[in-house]
């Protein structure tokens, strides 16, 4: 099932997912070409909407929701939680694998929560795709790169759901149950669904924001990018992830 959600969701989400309406368009034109053409336009207008910075913005401005964490939630939460974002498996210069750039992201911003409340911190991330975990690779990250100890590591989960489940089993139990939860701001919404459903209480802690709301700053060019593109790509991603949610309910 889990890769099976993968391969749905690769082709669906662009690049591949316009691609694929643009290839079928130009068949079906053979035989329709009225119907061909307009599928494979609708193809072209998905690719477009999903790299240019004003409809991206419209896909965050309903993700990137949660505000900045206060400061005062850390006196009150039991434990910090950080999530996994993926791992760089080819690292020779670390000696082999290690996290990827999100993944570091969110590893930096929660060892600067940690050393500020002297919460305990655990980390979250499976294998998917073989090799050490994620929850591995972080803790090492975390002890190594930021000297910030990481009390429990969960090295099972594969999606964010499991994420939660996979923690609750671990931290519920000794009574941690208030919890500050470290992922990107994009992906905070369903996050902090998935762990409010599994019986926490979440103070989100967003970080790596894909949409700048300084009214004096453009985080986005006016024209279509590498970094609009890649801002639509995870909202898309993010979205489908929350319409699964709902219909897995």
């Amino acid at each position: 099932m889990f890769l099976l959600k993968k391969l749905l969701s690769s082709l669906i989400l662009p690049p591949l997912g316009p691609l694929i309406l643009i290839a079928a368009g130009l068949l079906l034109s053979l035989r329709r070409p009225r119907a061909g053409r307009m599928v494979a336009a609708f193809g072209l207008l998905t690719a477009l909407a999903l790299s240019t910075p004003a409809t991206v913005k419209l896909l965050l401005d309903g993700l990137e929701t949660a505000p900045p964490l206060d400061p005062r939630h850390l006196a009150e939460a039991d434990a910090i939680v950080i999530l996994a974002g993926g791992t760089r498996s080819y690292a020779p210069e670390f000696g082999g694998e290690t996290v990827n750039a999100l993944s570091l992201e969110r590893i930096r911003y929660g060892a600067r929560l940690a050393r500020r409340s002297g919460l305990p911190v655990m980390v979250s991330g499976g294998a998917p795709q073989g090799g050490l975990s994620e929850g591995e690779l972080m803790k090492a990250s975390l002890e190594e790169d930021f000297n910030v100890p990481v009390r429990w590591v969960e090295s099972r989960s594969r999606d964010t759901r499991e994420n939660a489940e996979f923690c609750a089993a671990v931290l519920k139990p000794s009574g941690h149950r208030r919890i500050v939860l470290v992922t990107h701001a994009a992906h905070m919404r369903r996050s902090a669904e998935a762990f409010e459903a599994a019986g926490f209480t979440v103070w989100p802690a967003p970080t790596a924001h894909l949409l700048n709301r300084d009214p004096d700053k453009n985080a986005l060019p006016s024209l279509p990018g590498m970094r609009s593109a890649y801002a639509g790509w995870y909202a898309s991603h993010e979205w489908l992830g929350l319409l699964a949610y709902r219909l897995n309910r």
